[in-house]
């Protein structure tokens, strides 16, 4: 298993460190999910060798650098924070019908449904039974980072609300799908550093920005990036209908008076049966031209310098300058 994230760090010490705790994190990864039984062992794995960005857990360990990173505690919340989020994994791609992850088949393509959400399950178990190690503290805030992934997959799957927005809906959602665990993830790492409580939240605000701009990057690159490159289907989500910042940007245009007939036409489209290979690469092929992919990207950078701003309490220095290059890597993805 091997992250394919490089690591935004500029001095070379502090790389070196990083890179060499990745290394041992990858390694009690691996054990975390290993399983007696044959095909529950196979199916743990397909994810986790599969590799991944593995950004929840180099944020751990960078948060951590912010006090004693050296703390053995460190390593095992990073452990979890990964855990947790290929636990999710699991179960998003059943829900979304995705046929690939990470370049590979998903779980649920080679073993089905049930197998791939209890597979979800276990790692999730793997998870809390690492976090109950690290006392109570660790264990409420891994269960209200649970919750809200619980909550974000909820919403986004019964949408809106009548007369609600739903791009304020949607931006709640990225907040509680993805932001809750990126937050998590830092706030871990410097809480078991032995960072002071102002500095927990001042990670854990930045976290929970970068993880809402990291997913609109997400959004650009699902319509924008050779899906060979990403590992995943092009237009995943406009196939099974899970709106996305660009979509509801043009929806929002599409529906205000004297909008433009090529954003209807465009809607209807993204509205018809995009089973076929042939009708999605249409739709993906006329959205990604779109401006609205313009002005999603240009949210994700706003929401990024607002992550940034979060760090402005914390000292000047290596560290902080490697989570503002931290920042801006999850952004440029969608350049």
């Amino acid at each position: 298993m091997t992250p394919s994230t490089a690591l935004p760090v500029a001095d070379p010490a502090l790389a070196e460190r990083l890179s060499r705790r990745l290394d041992q994190v990858e390694e009690r990864l691996g054990d975390a999910v290993a399983y007696a039984d044959g095909l529950v062992d196979d199916a743990a794995h397909h994810l986790a060798n599969a590799g991944g960005k593995r950004l929840r857990p180099m944020l751990t360990l960078l948060a951590a650098e912010l006090g004693d990173g050296a703390r053995p505690e460190v390593l095992d919340a990073a452990v979890i924070v990964e855990l947790t989020h290929l636990a999710s994994l699991y179960h998003d791609d059943v829900m979304d019908s995705a046929p690939l992850r990470r370049g590979a088949p998903s779980a649920h393509e080679v073993w089905g449904n049930s197998v791939a959400i209890l597979v979800g399950d276990l790692l999730f178990a793997r998870a809390s039974a690492t976090v109950a190690d690290l006392g109570p503290d660790a264990v409420r805030i891994q269960a209200s980072t649970f919750e809200r992934l619980c909550l974000g997959q909820l919403h986004e799957s019964i949408g809106p609300r009548p007369g609600e927005d739903p791009v304020a809906h949607y931006l709640q959602v990225l907040s509680d799908k993805t932001a809750s665990l990126i937050a998590t993830s830092a706030r871990f790492g410097a809480m078991f550093a032995g960072c002071t409580p102002d500095v927990l939240d001042t990670v854990a605000g930045f976290g929970e920005r970068i993880g809402i701009a990291f997913q609109l990057a997400d959004d650009v690159i699902d319509l924008t990036s050779d899906g060979a490159l990403t590992g995943k289907t092009p237009g995943t989500d406009l196939r099974e209908k899970v709106p996305t910042m660009p979509v509801l940007l043009l929806r929002e245009r599409a529906a205000a008076p004297g909008a433009a007939p090529a954003d209807r036409e465009l809607v209807a489209l993204l509205d018809s049966d995009l089973g076929s290979d042939a009708a999605l690469t249409e739709a993906v092929a006329a959205l990604r031209v779109h401006d609205v992919v313009g002005a999603t990207r240009a949210r994700a950078v706003e929401m990024a310098g607002a992550a940034v701003a979060e760090l402005a309490p914390l000292p000047d220095g290596l560290v902080k300058d490697a989570l503002v290059s931290f920042a801006d890597a999850l952004v440029d993805r969608a350049s």
